[in-house]
């Protein structure tokens, strides 16, 4: 049997009658991302207690009342604050391996599944209303809840946990099932718990877990930037780095080689991919996760931050039938984003999309991905002939990383393909150069090869701390630009907020320089121009240098004249 609807469930609880139950129904058309239940409370057919009630009538469970009783603090002490914050439980019973907890929305049934998988209970759901839930979560948590700090002051002072840690390698040898134990142990999976949804919370990028002779850090990277959380004891190194193993589906045993995996996590009702890589090192196993959640990334060329004119040419040059379009710049400055948000506008039923990637980051609906993994031979070059065979229209190449991808990526633009790819270079103008050095022919440059965007990440000024700034001399020496040359503009800085965790900084924005080849450009490139030369002659077409855009989003208000020197060069 299906489940009842709820809207059915009021009928039938005799909270409204038919004809309202119509008018909720048409309500709901025009509002189609509102549960029913919450627009029959704002339309005051029923009340919360009502909706509770229709709920756990529907799910089969019960209904309590969050204000009578208080609730122990060995079972708060099950969920961490970010956890219930971000779930909105409470947790209210814990016996026989089985938590119990209060949800005012119990017909997510993807958080009982999360809950399971971060905690390792069975889930006991009861239902309560949303105002009982918010009540609990600011008594029992907003006010000494538990803080990373605090978490971590616990187990420095845990003693079991110290000497189970101890016992691990007494004799030199491990014991696996010990190991296992206690990375499955609870201290060390709320730790780790927090940590990532901590670093998903603020939108991290990375968390860096690293073993050193007296301490083991934890610093997560946000905005570009690497910031340290309190280190956990130094005796638990190895049982975090286990525990991540054993979330990975990694060879725990394994410690003297590299290894490779995956994470995959549902968080707060959306899909989050953890890419796991460990390094053995002198004092333990270096553990860095890079966080992939696709609700944070942007894949719309529209919402990527180009300048309008920018964003125009760029899309005549991706709606080419065939040619070469490449982005550049160092690791991390969102060239993968850039290219995919390009594929996502291009994906259409027409069109056959592949593409080949070291690892494939995104899945995207409509675009066959192809993994490089060159343990067992499958190299770009080798991917990228197979796909030639698989008759596609559009290509993307991770990264060309030597000749013999190059060289197959010319080809298949000469025989009608388009072909996108990535190269690490300082600016556009000097991708012709690095071209060259790989041994490409400069004809085959000019005949395939449509344009050059290269990008670079700074971060965002917070807007809720943002306030006015003044350019010192020094920044003048470094920009080489004059008072004159910013005479009636403007900078700003974050001061600092609860917002941006005093960093003065909230997210990111991208800074592009897009080098279109022209007639002029290819004449120069076929008589082999410097570098120089070929940076003058984009200008002249209309090229805005990287540094130059970073200075036009500083005087906008978008980002502070200190990121533009940290992530642009002059032209050389």
């Amino acid at each position: 049997m299906g489940m009842r609807r709820i809207g059915q469930i009021f009928v039938d609880l005799g909270f409204i009658d038919d004809d309202q139950l119509d008018e909720l129904v048409v309500a709901q058309e025009s509002r189609p991302n509102e549960l029913i239940g919450k627009i029959a409370i704002d339309l005051s057919l029923i009340s919360d207690e009502q909706l509770a009630q229709a709920l756990a009538e529907q799910m089969g469970l019960q209904v309590v009342s969050l204000e009578e009783g208080v609730i122990s603090p060995d079972v708060l002490a099950h969920v961490t604050e970010p956890m219930a914050q971000l779930y909105r439980i409470v947790p209210l019973a814990f016996r026989d391996h089985t938590l119990t907890i209060a949800m005012c929305d119990p017909q997510k049934l993807s958080i009982q599944d999360e809950l399971r998988t971060f905690l390792g209970y069975d889930i006991r759901p009861v239902v309560a209303t949303e105002r009982d839930i918010k009540k609990a979560l600011d008594r029992y948590y907003t006010s000494g809840g538990d803080s990373f700090e605090n978490v971590i002051a616990e187990m420095e002072v845990d003693e079991d946990l110290a000497a189970a840690a101890d016992s691990l390698t007494r004799d030199g040898a491990i014991d696996l099932t010990s190991v296992e134990a206690l990375a499955d142990s609870a201290p060390v999976r709320k730790l780790l718990n927090m940590v990532l949804l901590l670093a998903i919370k603020d939108r991290a990028s990375d968390l860096h877990f690293e073993p050193f002779e007296d301490e083991f850090r934890i610093r997560v990277k946000a905005d570009g930037v690497l910031y340290e959380m309190v280190p956990p004891p130094r005796h638990l190194a190895f049982a975090i780095t286990t525990r991540i193993k054993v979330m990975a589906n990694l060879d725990i045993a394994e410690r003297r080689m590299p290894q490779d995996g995956r994470i995959e996590l549902n968080v707060g009702g959306h899909p989050v991919d953890l890419r796991v890589s460990v390094l053995p090192t002198m004092f333990g196993e270096s553990v860095v996760l890079r966080i992939l959640d696709r609700t944070v990334v942007s894949l719309d060329l529209a919402n990527l931050g180009l300048d309008p004119l920018l964003l125009r040419l760029f899309r005549e040059r991706i709606h080419r039938p065939n040619g070469i379009v490449l982005v550049t710049g160092p690791t991390g400055s969102g060239k993968t984003t850039t290219l995919y948000a390009a594929l996502v506008e291009l994906n259409s039923i027409e069109d056959k999309l592949i593409t080949t990637e070291d690892p494939v980051e995104y899945d995207i609906d409509g675009i066959v991905q192809c993994s490089i993994d060159t343990s067992i031979g499958n190299t770009f070059a080798k991917v990228l002939r197979a796909i030639l065979r698989q008759d596609p229209d559009k290509i993307l190449v991770g990264e060309i990383r030597d000749l013999e991808t190059a060289q197959i990526a010319i080809q298949a633009s000469l025989t009608g393909h388009l072909v996108f790819s990535t190269l690490h270079t300082n600016d556009a103008p000097s991708t012709i150069t690095r071209l060259r050095n790989m041994g490409i022919e400069p004809f085959l440059i000019t005949a395939t090869l449509e344009a050059i965007l290269a990008q670079r990440l700074v971060r965002r000024i917070c807007q809720k701390c943002k306030e006015p700034s003044a350019i010192t001399p020094e920044m003048f020496a470094e920009l080489q630009i004059t008072p004159a040359d910013v005479m009636g503009k403007s900078v700003y800085r974050g001061k600092g907020c609860d917002n941006c965790n005093n960093t003065g900084y909230r997210g990111r924005v991208g800074l592009y320089e897009l080098m279109v080849v022209s007639d002029e450009l290819r004449d120069l490139i076929v008589q082999g121009a410097s570098t120089e030369l070929l940076r003058a002659a984009a200008r002249n077409n209309g090229m805005i240098p990287l540094r130059e855009a970073g200075l036009n989003a500083a005087f906008g208000g978008m980002t502070t004249i200190e990121e533009v020197i940290r992530e642009t060069i002059l032209e050389g």
